[in-house]
């Protein structure tokens, strides 16, 4: 029986500057110690490297990860709730689920080392935001089974912030806080942070007098640079992207330095991640576009081998102009199963995104909808105008919609009807955007 309890604590050693050498060393160490805790705190591990023809002294060097088999969301439903624990439950500190919207949630659990390490990593990622302990911090998430709200609540705590736990929802709550308490950070989806500086505009808040924020962190979705520079410009923060899901631990996987914002810094002393085809499993070469795979280092009740995210994205390891030589992954494009395919073209929301964030005419608010006529399906783009060109002339929207439309079918080469709809009319979200809906009836 192995010995190994992966009590790993990531401040005794701090990687963001250290040789790829070096890093590749540590994940190697921590890699054989997580297969080898797999195999004999996790039945259901042991089950799937048995049939998978490999024992944890196998794995000798760093790309003997490609010999261990993946992990999947269904292996979370085929043991629920709690068969993939490695630590009794009675262990455990925290419990958290996902929304559970196709179905049972997927629930992980942290032990109180887990803790420890979870707000670290959160903290880690807040101060290359450029969080200080001198920040007070308005956490709009929902506090709840979702893994962001608490995620980001304790990690900031550890690293000094004041929080405000404001929680989702109620934005006229929202937005008296923001200007009666003064937070100098927003946290939030990127969509809600866009919603709440359009609500703002709306009742004449300023910056500087009503606003003082800082810095904005956010995620949970994916967004485009158009919609970045819209949030910035309208609640007068710096905004970073930040990525992590529950399976993995949660949010601290990796996010943006604030001062280059040129992909996410990947914690690599705590986490292995790689792209692959997701149609093949076949690696993908560095730079070029794939599903993430991730094997995090550190989790004690809860220890994950490969987990198959499904987000859309790629890697780098040359070293940041901010000094930081670990990893970093391109803002997520999208997920694997959020891709439409329209007439055999492959469509991602995020693609359309970033042609309306470039229309002075729209909010960021859009909808795609795919509609069936006949054996053929279509998309239908439904995009909320901007307030001051509401009341524009028939003709004028005619021709908004017509640029619109010929802007999309140049990036996609799929003609689409366009369809410009009032101010708030689409539904806002609390938590990540709804951005499909899909009206196909399937025989």
């Amino acid at each position: 029986m192995s010995n190994i309890d992966l009590k790993t604590n990531i401040r005794d050693r701090v990687w963001e500057t250290a040789s790829r050498k070096e890093i590749e060393d540590i994940q190697l160490e921590k890699l054989k110690e997580t297969v080898e805790y797999c195999y004999h705190k996790v039945p259901y591990y042991r089950h799937k490297l048995s049939e998978a023809n490999v024992h944890p002294s196998d794995i000798q060097s760093f790309h003997d990860i490609k010999r261990l088999p993946y992990t999947t969301k269904q292996d979370f439903k085929d043991t629920y709730p709690f068969g993939m624990l490695a630590v009794p439950k009675q262990e455990l500190m925290r419990i958290h689920a996902s929304s559970g919207t196709t179905g049972k949630p997927t629930v992980v659990g942290y032990t109180k080392n887990d803790m420890d390490n979870w707000n670290e990593l959160v903290a880690r990622m807040a101060t290359a935001a450029g969080v200080t302990d001198k920040d007070v911090v308005q956490i709009s998430f929902g506090y709840g089974l979702f893994t962001g709200g608490f995620g980001l609540h304790y990690g900031l705590e550890r690293l000094g912030a004041a929080i405000i736990p404001v929680s989702s929802g109620n934005t006229a709550r929202q937005l008296m806080i923001m200007q009666d308490f003064e937070p100098t950070v927003l946290v939030s989806t990127p969509s809600y942070a866009a919603h709440l500086g359009e609500e703002a505009k709306k009742k004449g808040m300023e910056l500087g007098r009503d606003i003082h924020l800082n810095w904005g962190l956010f995620g949970s979705e994916p967004w485009t640079e158009g919609m970045r520079l819209r949030v910035e410009s309208e609640l007068g923060l710096r905004a970073t992207d930040n990525y992590g899901m529950s399976e993995i631990g949660g949010p601290g996987l990796s996010g943006e330095c604030h001062t280059v914002r040129d992909g996410m810094h990947i914690s690599e002393d705590m986490f292995i991640c790689e792209i692959i085809n997701p149609e093949t499993g076949e690696d993908i070469p560095e730079g070029q576009f794939g599903e993430m795979v991730v094997t995090p280092l550190w989790k004690e009740a809860l220890p994950i081998l490969r987990y198959r995210t499904r987000d859309l994205t790629s890697i780098t390891t040359t070293p940041c102009a901010c000094g930081r030589t670990t990893a970093r992954h391109a803002r997520i494009r999208g997920r694997c199963d959020d891709m439409l395919i329209i007439r055999g073209v492959n469509v991602f929301p995020t693609q359309i995104e970033h042609i309306i964030m470039q229309s002075e005419y729209t909010s960021p608010h859009y909808l795609l909808v795919v509609k069936r006529e006949g054996m053929l399906d279509t998309l239908e783009v439904h995009i909320e105008l901007n307030e001051q060109f509401f009341a524009a002339k028939v003709s004028q929207l005619a021709d908004i919609q017509q640029s619109l439309s010929k802007d999309i079918y140049s990036v996609l080469g799929l003609n689409t009807k366009v369809k410009l709809i009032e101010p708030y009319s689409l539904e806002r979200s609390l938590g990540k955007a709804k951005r499909v809906r899909d009206e196909r009836v399937e025989n």
